[in-house]
């Protein structure tokens, strides 16, 4: 099966079409959204759209709420750029404003990060490739993986983020990643060879 294939193909980044993807995020563009230069915030929209989605959904497992979220998320780096403090990880301030924007919506909602995705009806509308296969493996990641092996193959599949650069934007060590999406791939594989679709 074609599922087998892609999935056997996860350990050198999940889609090879994205291998070369780069994110091209500065301190000096936080700087220049701090200062309300608009095209600096287009720049920086484009740049982390995919890479925000697919953190904020790794979190919540709900596509309205990850795009609601992903909005908020938004406003807040507009609103807080000034008080960004350049340490060359600006996406890890961004993701910890995200983080922290999904834990407050799952407080307020009285609700756990571990939210029952069975309550989703198309998992189609989750993915950013229109192929059945990716699709599938979407809905075996955000099922089976716990938050953060979620947000590691989630960042690599859908963003194309290289593992340092999902370290660095995470805070983590790089073999902590490595660690936990080799992890997560195996979970994964067992889960498909259980299911018959290998």
């Amino acid at each position: 099966m074609l599922l087998w294939t892609i999935l056997a193909n996860l350990i050198d980044p999940l889609f090879e079409k994205q291998k070369n993807h780069s994110l091209a995020i500065d301190d000096q563009l936080i700087i220049k959204i701090a200062n309300r230069d608009q095209d600096a915030f287009n720049e920086f929209y484009v740049a982390s759209e995919k890479i925000l989605y697919s953190y904020i959904l790794a979190i919540v497992k709900d596509h309205h709420t990850t795009n609601d979220l992903l909005q908020e998320t938004y406003i807040k780096v507009m609103n807080s750029a000034h008080l960004y403090k350049p340490q060359g990880k600006p996406m890890a301030w961004v993701f910890t404003m995200a983080k922290r924007l999904c834990y407050d919506y799952f407080r307020k909602e009285q609700r756990t990060s571990t939210v029952d995705f069975d309550d989703v009806d198309n998992i189609s509308d989750y993915a950013y490739e229109d192929s059945r296969d990716t699709e599938e493996l979407l809905d075996i990641a955000l099922s089976i993986l716990n938050e953060e092996e979620r947000e590691i193959v989630l960042l690599s599949a859908i963003s194309g983020l290289k593992h340092r650069e999902i370290a660095a934007n995470l805070d983590m060590k790089l073999s902590t990643v490595l660690s936990k999406y080799h992890r997560a791939i195996k979970k994964m594989r067992e889960h498909l060879e259980r299911e018959g679709l290998r």
